[in-house]
């Protein structure tokens, strides 16, 4: 048992000098000068009235842009109170080329990617930012992606970003873990086997990726919809990158138990959609297996206490040099207890299948994609077959 918990450890530490790698790579990658202003549509669906959501979307309406841009807004249904607020915006900024588009349902499993869909279908330029409705950007956003984009062989990219939390204690562990747990390994994964993937919350991609992957249909049944984005456009040889902007992430004020079915259920859509990748998620909890070594073998504790050293090194190195994340100033207390509750997610995530998503109890597959939980394991969604 001490052998395997001090190679676990071993490969923690290994972790860690790869993630202070991987930062520091990232902190290097300046975007290019602005030479062209391409057009940019920008594709925001919305669903129900957020806290903030106002806040995060005038954050788009106010980019300091030499050239054309318009932003999407898109509801589900009529009545969404979403509706009320980014038409309100649209009001706001009259200068701005605005709308906000009742979408429809439509029958995919996933509603983002039909909603996506439609805005795509009204959006008049070719380069379009995708973006989730709690993220908030600054005037420059615009500027930089168009920098990055004038890299012809550039097809997809992604956008790092930084948890902001909202008042329960409970966001500021979720958001600690975002920013201290999460993007360090998406910033491994790119220096280990490359950009080929994406993280959600703002992907920018250019048209003809899109309906050269087969379009937003290809992943209307999956959960980890954005990661098969990123994968289906590195497949079929387009760039696939990581950009230098960090967007804001606003978490809503949680409480206790769904912040942690919240974790759960995302640690579930990884073991579905990427399952080697989570088995090997266990190296990235340095400080719970650092404490179950120390309790097996008290004598070894310089090991222990190298590993936490690291584990700090490397959560600011992410959390505050490259997302330049305040929180892990103020809380850097908090680390070693996120890291343990985020250790007993991950352990109990390893069961069960069932998740709450968008007001629904849905099943994953176990190709990671969501079905009613009337299906069987076996059987395909709903949309798929309405499609088929």
């Amino acid at each position: 048992m001490i052998l395997v918990l001090c190679v676990l450890l071993t490969g923690s530490l290994v972790y860690c000098a790869l993630v202070l790698a991987a930062a520091r790579s990232l902190r290097k990658r300046r975007p290019p000068r602005l030479c062209t202003s391409p057009g940019i549509s920008i594709l925001k669906p919305l669903r129900g009235a957020e806290a903030g959501l106002a806040d995060n979307l005038r954050s788009y309406m106010r980019q300091d842009y030499p050239g054309g841009y318009e932003v999407l807004f898109g509801v589900d249904e009529p009545g969404d109170p979403a509706r009320a607020i980014a038409e309100q915006v649209c009001r706001e900024f009259p200068a701005v080329a605005a709308r906000c588009i009742v979408t429809g349902q439509g029958s995919y499993t996933n509603p983002k990617e039909y909603s996506l869909e439609q805005l795509a279908a009204a959006a008049r330029y070719d380069l379009w930012a995708l973006s989730d409705s709690d993220i908030r950007v600054t005037p420059d956003f615009l500027s930089v992606i168009a920098a990055e984009f004038q890299d012809e062989h550039l097809g997809l990219e992604t956008c790092p970003y930084r948890g902001v939390p909202g008042p329960s204690f409970w966001t500021t562990l979720e958001v600690m873990g975002m920013n201290t747990e999460f993007m360090p390994g998406v910033l491994v994964a790119r220096i280990v086997e490359g950009m080929n993937f994406a993280v959600g919350p703002t992907i920018v991609v250019r048209r003809g990726v899109i309906e050269a992957i087969g379009g937003f249909a290809r992943v209307a049944d999956y959960y980890i919809d954005d990661f098969l984005l990123g994968r289906y456009a590195s497949e079929a040889g387009f760039g696939v990158e990581l950009s230098s902007y960090v967007i804001e992430h606003h978490i809503a004020a949680e409480r206790f138990w769904p912040s942690v079915r919240h974790r759960i259920m995302w640690l579930r859509g990884t073991r579905r959609s990427r399952p080697s990748g989570y088995f090997g998620q266990v190296f990235t909890y340095t400080i719970p297996i650092a404490l179950l070594v120390a309790a097996a073998a008290p004598a070894l504790w310089p090991a222990v206490a190298a590993a936490f050293l690291l584990r700090y090194a490397s959560a600011w190195a992410v959390a505050g040099a490259v997302l330049r994340d305040p929180l892990i100033r103020r809380r850097w207390f908090l680390l070693p207890l996120q890291d343990v509750t985020s250790f007993l997610f991950y352990l109990i995530a390893f069961f069960g299948n069932r998740i709450r998503w968008r007001g629904r109890s849905m099943v994953l597959l176990r190709d990671g994609r969501l079905a009613a939980p009337r299906h069987s394991r076996e059987q395909a969604p709903l949309a798929a077959r309405q499609r088929g």
